[in-house]
C-alpha cells in the first residue's frame, strides 16, 4: 500500500482508489467471484433507487468504472469497496460474501476466497488479487486478507475510512503513510489510520506475502 523522498512525486501518484497488490496466480477462481460481487453492488444500488452517477458523486469512482464493476468485467480494489459500502450504507464485506449467521467459521490453508482486480494482462503489470480469510462469516467487523505483493515500479496511494493492520509473512515490504516511510521484514507489523494517504508494496525483486486486516469503522 526508486528514489525515496518525503513528498509524493510524479512516480508516486496519489491515486485514492487503488490499494493492495496481490498474486495473479488465483485468477481462475476469482473470475467466478467477480460476477457475484458486481451483482451484489448493482442490486444494492438499485434497491436504494440510486443511479451510477449518484454513486460516482459519493465515491469519486467514475461511471465507466462502476459499470465495469457491476457487469463483472473487473473487481474493485479494497479502497473502492470500502467507499462503495459507505455510499450504499452497507458493510463492504457483504459485497465479497454475505456469509452466514454462526459464531465461528474456519478457512483451511489455500481455501480463502480469491477476488480479482483486473484482467490477467493488467494484473501482470499492476499486481493484484486479494484473498478473503473470512468469507463465510456474516456481519464481519473486520476483513482479514492474505495478500501477495508483486514487484512493480508503480507507487499508487490509497485513502479510505478505517484502519489497517499488516503483518509480514515473507519477503520485504515498503509502507508509507503520509510522509512517514518504513521497510518491514518477516515478523514485522504495522498499524495505521487508512484515512491518511498510504502505500503498501513489495520492496524486493520477488513477491512479498502479508496478512492484512481492515477495519472500516462501525456502520
Amino acid at each position: 500500500m526508486k528514489k525515496e523522498t518525503k513528498r509524493v512525486t510524479s512516480k508516486r501518484r496519489a491515486v485514492r482508489h487503488e490499494d493492495l497488490l496481490t498474486d495473479a496466480s488465483r485468477l481462475a477462481p476469482a473470475e467466478k467471484v467477480k460476477g457475484a460481487l458486481g451483482g451484489r453492488i448493482r442490486e444494492a444500488r438499485e434497491m436504494r433507487e440510486l443511479t451510477r452517477e449518484d454513486i460516482s458523486s459519493r465515491t469519486g469512482i467514475d461511471v465507466k468504472t462502476l459499470k465495469q464493476i457491476e457487469s463483472g468485467e473487473m473487481a474493485p480494489p479494497l479502497g473502492q469497496l470500502i467507499r462503495l459500502g459507505k455510499a450504499l450504507d452497507m458493510k463492504m464485506g457483504y459485497f465479497i460474501s454475505p456469509g452466514v449467521e454462526k459464531p465461528m467459521t474456519v478457512v483451511r490453508k489455500g481455501k480463502g476466497q480469491a477476488v480479482a482486480r483486473y484482467g490477467e494482462k493488467k494484473a501482470e503489470q499492476y499486481g493484484y488479487f486479494y484473498e478473503s480469510l473470512a468469507p463465510e462469516k456474516a456481519n464481519r467487523m473486520m476483513e482479514p486478507f492474505i495478500v501477495t505483493l508483486l514487484p512493480t515500479e508503480a507507487e499508487e496511494f490509497s485513502t479510505h475510512d478505517g484502519q489497517e493492520f499488516i503483518f509480514v509473512l515473507e519477503g520485504e515490504m515498503k509502507v508509507q503513510v503520509g510522509d512517514q516511510i518504513d521497510f518491514l521484514k518477516p515478523g514485522d507489523a504495522v498499524y495505521y489510520d487508512s484515512n491518511q494517504p498510504h502505500l503498501v508494496k513489495s520492496a524486493t525483486k520477488t513477491k512479498t506475502k502479508i496478512l492484512a486486516v481492515l477495519y472500516t469503522g462501525a456502520k
